[in-house]
């Protein structure tokens, strides 16, 4: 990991891992502090307690935006016998009751690009979130009031975001896609853009928001991602009514062939109600 967390508002901070522009999200109140999700691996993990600890030395309570690899693999490495983990009820089910699963379907995602990773991946020890969020849960980070929001599905069916209201941040976890295009593989693109209207509601126009990966963004780009995905949603439904085959939904995607059709096969999915 080659860099440290940069400040984007008072007391909290952004650090983003290089190889997949995950970013991990430290609030600081007196006394305490909230880490939000982990990363990938003991090795990164490791890493980023040293770039979190020249920031403060306040004992921090973990969030997993969800369960995939890249947001909760260092919970181990992270958490300490008390630390408490909060994740939705399904990612902490994910996490918790079908572990062997995650972590093969993370080594097969990296195997081809990304060998050496995939080879942590697959022996990465994994720690369960120790508390479930149902829908909304509060949380007082050493005087900070922090939400921690399910909006519904979208990105996965166990998505959370993260609100700092005293410091307008929104982290919006993998909802919100800055370094590429969103990623749809366990995703339920129908009801994806109802999750990102209700975090939209939780903004203001000066809100900072804190995608799953890359640059941290303003909210007329969330508005246009939402758009988007309003947009995808509407196609297949479209296709769908006209027995279409996915690919030609995909071809008119807005983020493009790949993403689309993928998007087109879960979306036919929801609807024919296998999702």
């Amino acid at each position: 990991m080659t860099a440290g967390f940069s400040e984007v508002a008072a007391g909290v901070h952004v650090l983003r891992e290089p190889v997949l522009a995950v970013n991990v999200v430290l609030v600081v109140g007196d006394g305490a502090a909230l880490l939000v999700d982990t990363l990938s691996t003991a090795g990164q993990a490791r890493e980023l307690a040293e770039a979190a600890r020249a920031v403060t030395p306040y004992p921090w309570t973990i969030v997993n935006t969800h369960h995939h690899f890249d947001h909760c693999f260092g919970n181990a490495t992270l958490a300490g016998p008390e630390t408490a983990i909060y994740a939705q009820v399904q990612a902490a089910a994910a996490l918790r009751d079908r572990s062997g699963a995650v972590r093969r379907a993370a080594y097969e995602e990296m195997r081809a690009g990304h060998p050496a990773l995939a080879e942590e991946l697959a022996h990465t020890q994994l720690r369960p979130p120790t508390h479930e969020v149902h829908e909304e849960t509060v949380l007082d980070v050493g005087g900070r009031r922090v939400v921690l929001r399910h909006p519904g599905h979208g990105h996965t069916d166990a998505d959370l975001v993260v609100h700092v209201p005293d410091a307008d941040v929104l982290v919006a976890g993998d909802l919100v896609e800055q370094s590429g295009p969103p990623a749809f593989e366990e995703s339920y693109p129908l009801k994806w853009p109802d999750a990102v209207a209700d975090l939209l509601r939780m903004t203001t126009p000066a809100t900072v928001v804190v995608p799953g990966h890359g640059e941290p963004v303003g909210v007329d780009f969330v508005r246009e991602q939402h758009a988007q995905l309003a947009r995808q949603a509407w196609l297949i439904r479209a296709g769908h009514t006209g027995s279409a085959p996915p690919e030609r939904v995909a071809a008119e995607s807005p983020f493009g062939a790949r993403p689309g059709l993928i998007a087109a096969r879960r979306g036919y999915a929801e609807l024919d109600g296998t999702a």
